[in-house]
């Protein structure tokens, strides 16, 4: 074998061997470290996500819920209405007043309030054929929600109640009224029992 070749042939097995940065510095490449300096920059907050979130607002106690003036009716429009949905069937209810509140909002109808009323349980009892006693057969619970207009122009009114008539689901009931006190204590769920100590402690 030449010796010029062998020489060539021995300094390029040990550039193979040799690690990396002597490697590229003897093919005449930039002579690169083992070591690595990504470690000893500063990661100015890379990961942090914390900073991202807002600021949470500390909770304040819930004022209680007090009555809105009742609009009078006037010429041309109609005071502060209650529209009552009411069915055994919580969801086609659900969907029956959530469509209400979009069609009033699509038409620039004012709508004060949406909630819903406490629900009723009513208990179907049946008789025995052979006898006097009587056992429930059935649970039914009315679920009600109430959308609350103020303002209903006269000449809309109409129309809207053709709308939902047309599209009243199965099984849901259907009422138009005007709000009076009363309707607004009716939110609230009756305690009997804290009454009667309020009424003690008075006396």
């Amino acid at each position: 074998m030449n010796p010029v070749l062998r020489k060539v042939s021995s300094q390029a097995l040990y550039l193979c061997r040799a690690p990396v940065c002597s490697r590229l510095s003897a093919w005449g490449g930039l002579a690169q470290t083992q070591e690595r300096t990504y470690r000893s920059s500063p990661t100015k907050g890379i990961g942090r996500w914390r900073h991202l979130l807002p600021r949470e607002v500390p909770k304040r106690k819930k004022d209680k819920l007090q009555m809105q003036s009742i609009m009078a009716a006037t010429n041309v429009a109609y005071g502060t209405l209650n529209i009552h949905v009411s069915g055994y069937d919580m969801t086609a209810v659900e969907h029956y007043a959530k469509y209400l509140h979009n069609l009033c909002n699509r038409l620039d109808i004012t709508v004060a309030e949406s909630y819903a009323l406490p629900t009723k349980s009513t208990e179907v009892m049946l008789m025995q054929e052979s006898g006097t006693k009587m056992y429930v057969d059935s649970l039914l619970k009315t679920h009600k929600r109430v959308i609350q207009l103020r303002s209903l122009k006269a000449t809309l009114c109409p129309v809207l109640m053709d709308i939902l008539v047309k599209n009243q689901p199965e099984g849901v009931n259907l009422s138009v009224k005007e709000h009076t006190e009363a309707d607004f204590l009716a939110r609230f769920k009756a305690r009997p029992e804290l009454e009667g100590l309020m009424a003690q402690m008075g006396q």
